[in-house]
Formats: C-alpha cells, sequence, structure tokens
C-alpha cells in the first residue's frame, strides 16, 4: 500500500517499481488499493495467511489488525520508488506484529525504539506519523474558525480602546462567537489525535481532555495565558504514550473487557490532567510571571532591541504563553499613553500566517495539497491579525518553522521600533491600520513586508535543507522497520510476500488513484504500499507478494473500473485477481504485448488509452522550451481533434493546476492535466522535449516526455483517474521509456505507445 502527500501518481509508481522487483526477484506480487473510493482488489484472507512479509511504504497510520503475526516493514511512499528491492530484502528480518501498538519494533507509535532498522529513523518516523494526524485533523478547525472570526472582525468590527469589537447582540458577532468555538476545539484536537495515533482510541479522551486543560491556563494559575498549541503537543505525547504503558499492565480475564472503554481512558485521563495541572502547570505559570517583570524593566531600553524581543517572543509559540507575555505587556501600556510598545507587537501578529502563507507560494512543491489550501488560508488570516493561522505549519516542522517565524517576527518588531510605530489598540495585522488605529502606517506596513518575507524566505531554506537531509538518508537504506505495517513479505520454497493495508495517496485535485499488481511467479508474494503497513519474511526461494496501494481521497470511481463500475482489463491485469501483476503478462506468464500487439510494423489500428491519444495528437518535438509554452502547445495539438472547444481555457485549467502543484513526476516525465468542459470529450496528447523543461520535477529532472491529459468535467471522475493509473505504472518501466525517447518518427512512437493497455 502507498500514501503519498504531495504529487500525483506516486501511488502507482511506487507500486509498480515494487512489483517489477518483486518478480525480477522470483516473487509474485499482489497490489492492493485503498482510498476514499473503497479498496481494489483486496487482500483476501488467505492471502495474508500464505503471505510472508509485509511492506507498507506511506506517511499515515493505517489499520494493521489484519496483519498480526506477520512480519512488517515500514517506510515512506518515496522508498517504494526508489529502493524496492531493500525493501523487499529487509523486510525478511521485520518483527512480527502482535497486534499491540507496542509490539516489536517500530509497532506502533510507542515502539520509539528497539529492534529492526535505525533506532533513530524509526523514532522520527513514530513521532512524526503522530504529530501528522493530529495537524491533519486541527487544520479544519484553524482554517473554519480563522475564516469566520477574520470575516466578523472585517466586517462588523470596529476599534475601542480595548481592541478591535463587534457590536454586542449584533449577526457578526454570533459569527465571531462560532468562529472561537473552532479555535477552542484546535489545539484539544490536535492533542487527541496525536494520542489517538500513539494508542489507539483509548488515548483519544485522555489526549483530547489534555488538550483543553493546556489551552486554558485557569486550570493552573495563570488567568490570561496558557500553554497553547506547544502545550496540546506535549498532552498529545504524554497521554498516547500513558496510554501504551498502561496497556502493558497485565489485569485478569474478566477485566480485560472494559480496559480500553472504561479503565484505561479514566486512568490516563485523571494522571494526566493532574500531572499538567501540578507538575507541568507550575512552571509554566512562573516563566509568564517572571518574563512579564523581565519585560517591564527593558522599557527604557532601545526601541529597537525591545522590538525585535517583543517578536521574537510574539512569534514563538502563537498563544502560548510567552506570546501572552509580549502581547499583554503591549496592550498593558496603552493606557499610560506608550502606544510604540503595542506598535512592535501589532507589526509581528501577522507575520507568522502571512510567512508561511507566501512560503506555500513561493516553493509549492515542497509543500502537500492540504498545507497549499492552508497557506491561503493562513494569508487571510494574517491580513486580519490572527497569528494562529500559523500553527498547523509550526506543528507540523517546528524545528523549521518556529525559527523562521521568530526571525520575521523579530525583524518586523525591530523595524516597527526603529520608526516609532504607534498602535493604540490591543490588536495586530494590517486589518488594525486599515481602520485607523495605527500611527505610522507607512512604515507599519514596511515592517509587515519585512518580517514576512525574511519568514517565508528561511522557512523555505530550512524546509528545503530538511527534506534533502532526509532524502538523503532515505539514499542510505535507512528504512524503518515496524510491527504492525500493512505489507507481508516472504522468501523461502514456495513462500509468499504480502504487502497490503489500508492508506490513502493525495494525489492531484483530491482524486484518489488506485494502482493493481499482482501474482506473476510461482508462489505467491504479497506486497502492500502504504502507510502502517507490516511484513513477515520466511528464507526460501520463489516467494509470493501482495501489495495494497491506497488511491488519493476524492474519486468517483478507481483505475480499473469503467463508468458502470465493471472490472476493466489495465495492460493485462484482470481485476478479478486471475493476473495482478500490472507487467503486460496473463498467468501462464506469456505477454500481453506480444499477443495484443495489431502488427509488428506500423502504428496501433486502434488509439492508445481507449482512442484518447491518436496520431493527432502524438508530436515528436516540442518547439517550447518552459512549461507555459510546452501546456499551450499541447493544447493545440489536442485542438486538432476537434474536441477542444476553448483552447485559452483548456490552457487556463491546466496552469491554475500546476500552480496547485507540479506535475513533473521526476524520472523525466510530466503528465499535466486538466478538468474542464472546454474540452468536450476525453483526449491525451504527447510529445517529447530534446533538451528537457523544467517542470518542477522532485528529483531535478528535466521533462522530456510530456503526456497532456484533458477530460470534461462530467468524466473526471473515472477516466482521469484510469488514464493517469495507466500512464504512472507503465512510465516507471525505463526500458518503455527508453524506446519511447528512441523512436525515430511518429510511427514508431505510436506503435511504443500502443503498450499502453
Amino acid at each position: 500500500m502507498t500514501a503519498c502527500p504531495t504529487g500525483i501518481a506516486h501511488t502507482y509508481m511506487a507500486a509498480e517499481k515494487l512489483a517489477q522487483t518483486a518478480r525480477s526477484l522470483g516473487h509474485e506480487i499482489k497490489v492492493e488499493t485503498q482510498g476514499s473510493i473503497g479498496a481494489e482488489n483486496v487482500l483476501s484472507d488467505n492471502d495474508v495467511r500464505g503471505a510472508d512479509g509485509v511492506i507498507i511504504a506511506a506517511d499515515k497510520d493505517v489499520d494493521r489488525s489484519r496483519f498480526v503475526g506477520k512480519k512488517v516493514l515500514v517506510v515512506g511512499v518515496a522508498e517504494g520508488i526508489r529502493h524496492p528491492e531493500q525493501l523487499i530484502e529487509r523486510v525478511q528480518s521485520a518483527p512480527v506484529y502482535g497486534g499491540e501498538p507496542g509490539d516489536g519494533a517500530g509497532g506502533g507509535a510507542a515502539a520509539a525504539s528497539g529492534g529492526g532498522g535505525t533506532g533513530g529513523g524509526k523514532e522520527r518516523s513514530v513521532a512524526y506519523k503522530a504529530l501528522m494526524n493530529g495537524v491533519s485533523y486541527m487544520i479544519p478547525f484553524v482554517v473554519v474558525g480563522g475564516l469566520l472570526i477574520a470575516i466578523s472582525l472585517a466586517v462588523g468590527g470596529h476599534p475601542t480602546p480595548e481592541g478591535l469589537k463587534i457590536a454586542p447582540g449584533s449577526f457578526w458577532e454570533d459569527v465571531n462567537n462560532i468562529g472561537t468555538i473552532g479555535f477552542q476545539l484546535m489545539v484539544p484536537i490536535l492533542s487527541g489525535y496525536i494520542a489517538y495515533a500513539i494508542g489507539d482510541r483509548p488515548a483519544l479522551v485522555p489526549g483530547m481532555i489534555g488538550g483543553w486543560i493546556a489551552t486554558h491556563g485557569e486550570l493552573y494559575g495563570m488567568k490570561d495565558a496558557s500553554a497553547g498549541f506547544i502545550g496540546g503537543i506535549v498532552t498529545g505525547f504524554l497521554a498516547g504514550y500513558l496510554v501504551v504503558w498502561i496497556k502493558k499492565v497485565r489485569v485478569p480475564r474478566f477485566a480485560q473487557p472494559i480496559m480500553p472503554i472504561i479503565v484505561i481512558p479514566i486512568v490516563a485521563t485523571t494522571a494526566l490532567g493532574l500531572f499538567f495541572v501540578y507538575v507541568l502547570g507550575k512552571p509554566i505559570s512562573w516563566v509568564f510571571t517572571h518574563l512579564t517583570g523581565w519585560l517591564s524593566g527593558m522599557t527604557g531600553t532601545s526601541a529597537i532591541v525591545l522590538g525585535a524581543i517583543l517578536g521574537l517572543m510574539i512569534a514563538f509559540d502563537m498563544g502560548g504563553p510567552v506570546n501572552k507575555t509580549a502581547f499583554l505587556f503591549g496592550s498593558g501600556l496603552i493606557a499610560s499613553g506608550n502606544q510604540t510598545v503595542m506598535g512592535m507587537c501589532a507589526a509581528a501578529i501577522p507575520v507568522m500566517p502571512l510567512g508561511q502563507g507566501l512560503a506555500t507560494l513561493i516553493r509549492r512543491h515542497l509543500y502537500s495539497e492540504q498545507e497549499r489550501e492552508t497557506g491561503m488560508a493562513a494569508l487571510f488570516m494574517g491580513l486580519f491579525g490572527i497569528s494562529e493561522g500559523a500553527i498547523p505549519f509550526a506543528a507540523a516542522r517546528p524545528a523549521q518553522v518556529i525559527p523562521a517565524n521568530m526571525l520575521g517576527g523579530a525583524v518586523a518588531g525591530a523595524v516597527a521600533g526603529m520608526a516609532g510605530v504607534a498602535d493604540a489598540v490591543p490588536h495586530g495585522g494590517p486589518i488594525v491600520a486599515v481602520l485607523g488605529a495605527v500611527d505610522g502606517v507607512p512604515m507599519f506596513f514596511v515592517a509587515v513586508v519585512i518580517g514576512t518575507v525574511v519568514t517565508a524566505l528561511t522557512t523555505v531554506a530550512l524546509v528545503d535543507v530538511a527534506e534533502r537531509r532526509k532524502s538523503g538518508a532515505r539514499a542510505g537504506g535507512g528504512a524503518e522497520v515496524l510491527a504492525g505495517a500493512d505489507a507481508v513479505v516472504t522468501v523461502g520454497g514456495a513462500s509468499s510476500v504480502v504487502a497490503g493495508g489500508a492508506s490513502s495517496v493525495v494525489a492531484e485535485a483530491g482524486v484518489t488513484e488506485p494502482v493493481v499488481a499482482g501474482p506473476v511467479a510461482a508462489g505467491p508474494v504479497v506486497a502492500g504500499v502504504g502507510a502502517g503497513a507490516g511484513a513477515e519474511a520466511a528464507a526460501g526461494g520463489a516467494s509470493r507478494t501482495a501489495v495494497a496501494v491506497a488511491p488519493v481521497p476524492g474519486a468517483a470511481a478507481a483505475p480499473g473500473q469503467g463508468s458502470d463500475g465493471e472490472a476493466v482489463d489495465i495492460d493485462g491485469v484482470e481485476i478479478d485477481g486471475n493476473d495482478v501483476s500490472g507487467d503486460g503478462q496473463g498467468a501462464d506468464g506469456d505477454s500481453d504485448s506480444d499477443s495484443d500487439s495489431d502488427s509488428d510494423d506500423g502504428a496501433p489500428s486502434v488509439g492508445v488509452l481507449s482512442g484518447y491519444l491518436t496520431e493527432q495528437t502524438v508530436k515528436t518535438q516540442l518547439d517550447a522550451d518552459g512549461k507555459q509554452a510546452a501546456i499551450r502547445e499541447m493544447a493545440e495539438l489536442a485542438a486538432g481533434t476537434g474536441k477542444v472547444a476553448d483552447v485559452d481555457e483548456l490552457v487556463r485549467v491546466a496552469l491554475a493546476r500546476e500552480a496547485q502543484g507540479t506535475t513533473g513526476l521526476g524520472e523525466e516525465i510530466a503528465i499535466p492535466h486538466a478538468k474542464t468542459d472546454a474540452v468536450t470529450a476525453p483526449v491525451v496528447g504527447f510529445a517529447r522535449s530534446a533538451d528537457g523543461i523544467d517542470w518542477g520535477s522532485l528529483d531535478g529532472t528535466l521533462a522530456k516526455l510530456v503526456f497532456m491529459i484533458s477530460v470534461p468535467e462530467a468524466a473526471a471522475g473515472d477516466e482521469h483517474l484510469r488514464i493517469l493509473a495507466l500512464l504512472s505504472r507503465k512510465l516507471m518501466d525505463a526500458d518503455f521509456r527508453a524506446r519511447l525517447q528512441g523512436a525515430e518518427d511518429k510511427a514508431a512512437l505510436l506503435r511504443v505507445l500502443g503498450e499502453i493497455r
């Protein structure tokens, strides 16, 4: 099973690479796909029972209960593409999943260390997956709550000495209250789902209640502040690991049924709550009190230094004790006539969400689709001084985002302090300047812009460095072994490898893209690519692998299905399980491409990809040397079929899709695509570029093989996905790509392209 947070079709690419490698090693392989449209080519009980190991390449956890007793290997989706042979080898020594989060090395989030794999890499993966699980559930609350608050303040708010206020009893006050509820739930949701990813359902309640306690400082002696989202992260991990520990306590058999629903939640919630109130809360309150006193002693220092310090504090924890200390210090001086301190704070407050939103626009390929959407919402929230818009980014990448936020906040505060910017209301962001509460508006905006740019550039640089290090570590073969993963591999006599599990891959625009690959060699092997995979391997000869590949959520129909839901023969793969290898071989091992070829000389008599790619839509060499020009050239090529009603609109939609994230898949491949009624029927074009075009591919390669898929909105649910699935899997064949590059003319190209079925 594969799950990919960025890009398109990586699900298929990982599945195909695993399938090809397993076959070359003498294993059979079966691929299961799971996503929002449901499961395809599901691994049966017999498949799992006969498998020797489970491989999952994904970045999110899935249900691994069906793999109890199997060896499980869990890695990132990129590992399935880059190092499939290493994965199949490593799964042979993977630990056995026993059904508990702590079983085996990396058997769950609780297994921070243990045998198998590199401890450091494994620990990072467990923490990262738990953190990202919490962030993914938190984001909707941040976006909905933040936007409702921003809209209510923009329309119904007015500046007062107490800050931006909305008229009591008005419609906009009700809207603001609803948004406030979303913000109040934000940290408890983050904490609860971090705990859930570690300790499963029994950890959800203690995690959420712990998060609520973290955000309500009055429970531990802080009237005006709280531990904020950082406290929520702490309670999430504490709750998860506490539940895992309690699960290990042996209890009488009669008490076991009530442990997960009564005993564990009550004990964990009580213990965590009291621990935070009496142990963690006191130091947090102490920090808050002493920071306030320290700042009071700095009022006579340099305005630049004070502004930088306040900016650092504002940006550090966004609603936590450090942030609140700086904010309350600035707002408290307004009444005494000193409005410049609040001016420094007001300039720093919007820098975090604006900077993080800008970063998602500068280097879009570094962010997932969900993060890019959150970035747009963060930009909007930043305009209204809602710093919490940056919390999802800080929670997901604290080591990169928090330092960048602090640097940008410090710069904004220092510039505002140097210019003597004043703010008459305890609120920040451009909204207060627009409403007339700021003195020194031009320099206020200069400070905000400079701080935003510094934050964005620093974030991009740090995230890029982190991604490069991560890629380097993966290249070193640092696959993580987790008991309870969803892929199974067996090596031995007639052995089997199963890679399965339920996970989802978000490919292009929320569309689920499943791939099916299956057995070819003697003896069963099950391999699954996805989050939370497990693997069991035995020594021996030919093996069998079943792979479960998770598609991208949001699709109406999966590849391998027609619009009526019937199974479709894709590249020689029967979805009913007779041949799921995806390699163009039938059950007898004969190549389908040999038997299905229309002729040995000349182009196929029927169009490729159900007739959507024809001689009219193939070009041997592109004239364009840039992405935008290439997309227009491909659109004009498609227009030659008479199926394009509006070329300009088709180009616009395709470029808008590129703005969401590159369609450059790497391996010198790009598959731009558009869903628009500017085309009257599906059409696929193909062209080559001799020098290559910079498509922003993650591996840095220039695109030399360009496919453009154009489908009307009504057909987007099934045809779009089916075409993507076919192309992505076939393009993983290096020999196929080489023959496309080497084809001398259009007829030769069509003969090679005719293998895509």
